[in-house]
């Protein structure tokens, strides 16, 4: 099972990836309404910590799928950046730099969406054996 690069754990992996996009994807739409009334800002102050435990479960399942189940180690990387720049983004909203925090928001969404692109290929890509 450890040659299925990822074992038991790669399906972890594109659960947390799409729960991570879903959660970026919430902040956007929430990012409107944060500006317009206060019900909004709630929700996306919310939404961030959503967001944020959701690139810690990505960062668990890439490293449970890489250690244990055998896959590689390159998610853990991609998982980490993603935590990184996270962090980053809430300091830059809670600090209210908005030229910062919105650009950083769209460069996160986008590298979401690829990195579930490459998790949902990869699923979908036939496997070749070995003779």
């Amino acid at each position: 099972m450890a040659g299925r690069r990822g074992g038991r754990f790669a399906g972890f992996v594109r659960v947390s990836v799409a729960l991570q996009t879903a959660g970026i994807f919430f902040q956007a739409v929430t990012a409107g309404t944060a500006l317009t009334s206060e019900v909004g800002s709630t929700l996306h102050d919310l939404g961030s910590k959503g967001m944020y435990a959701m690139s810690m479960l990505y960062l668990l399942a890439a490293i449970l799928a890489w250690r244990p189940g055998g896959g590689p180690a390159r998610p853990v990387l991609y998982a980490t950046g993603f935590l990184l720049l996270g962090t980053l983004q809430v300091v830059m909203g809670v600090n209210h730099v908005m030229e910062v925090h919105l650009p950083l928001g769209v460069l996160m969404f986008g590298l979401s969406l690829l990195d579930l692109g490459r998790v949902a290929v990869r699923r979908t890509r036939p496997t070749t054996k070995a003779a």
